[in-house]
């Protein structure tokens, strides 16, 4: 039995805890892209947490709902640490217009999901505020260093970041209105109220990943300046100014 897990990443401890101890699948996996904020973990470590007996995996990548449904040829990561389980869920998820790629790298698989959220919310900060696509080009490569230096950190392998989990995914939430994280900071540029009933994943996992660099002393400027606008603590010109401002460097 295999059981697509797609609810929002704060609500997923609470839908775990709920769920019956015996008799539960033997195939769970997240389709959630976060950090759980109460917690700091992942959605594979909640799995094995609230449900042990069962197989955990993450399918994550480039995609949208309405891409998915209208039969839209598609590729994603599905990543599983048990790889003959991998390999199983590859087989029975797959689809004429689904192709899936395994990965045992469940840690950068869903980093990748996770933090392209961030990098969105900037994307959109920019081109609500009318600053161009050139800023938001740059914040996309420097988002993506970002992103690839926590995830080493937490434990990612080397160049987990360059796949469908990674790199796909960025690139698609952050030039697509179709993306909630994108709107919400395409709102946020333009000084606008957003809908409260959608859910923003990348607030949240901001604010979490945050925290966690802290403790691995991980430098995330751009994260921090999505935190600081989302709390309304700094304006786009000093957000912009900040970013501008640090250190020179090599690349």
């Amino acid at each position: 039995e295999i059981v697509l897990l797609a609810v929002p990443m704060q609500q997923l401890g609470g839908f775990l805890s709920a769920l019956p101890q015996k008799n539960s699948p033997k195939y769970l996996v997240s389709c959630c892209k976060g950090i759980d904020l109460a917690t700091g973990k992942g959605a594979s470590a909640l799995l094995k947490a609230q449900a042990p007996n069962a197989q955990a995996a993450v399918l994550t990548g480039p995609s949208f709902a309405t891409d998915l449904a209208a039969g839209s040829p598609t590729a994603l990561s599905l990543a599983c640490a048990d790889t003959a389980a991998g390999l199983y869920l590859q087989e029975q998820l797959s689809t004429p217009n689904l192709r899936l790629y395994r990965s045992t790298d469940v840690t950068g698989a869903e980093l990748g999901g996770a933090l392209k959220n961030v990098i969105a919310i900037a994307c959109g900060v920019t081109i609500g505020a009318g600053l161009g696509d050139s800023a938001r080009a740059a914040l996309m490569a420097r988002g993506y260093v970002e992103m690839q230096r926590f995830a080493a950190s937490l434990g990612a392998r080397d160049h987990a970041l360059e796949s469908l989990s990674g790199l796909g995914d960025l690139s698609l939430t952050c030039m697509s209105d179709k993306s909630r994280n994108y709107r919400y900071g395409h709102a946020l540029g333009q000084q606008k109220k957003f809908d409260p009933l959608i859910t923003v994943e990348g607030v949240a996992t901001a604010k979490a990943a945050l925290a966690l660099a802290k403790g691995q002393k991980i430098d995330l400027p751009i994260t921090q300046v999505v935190v600081q606008l989302s709390e309304d603590k700094i304006e786009v010109a000093e957000a912009v100014d900040l970013l501008m401002s640090r250190p020179q460097k090599q690349e």
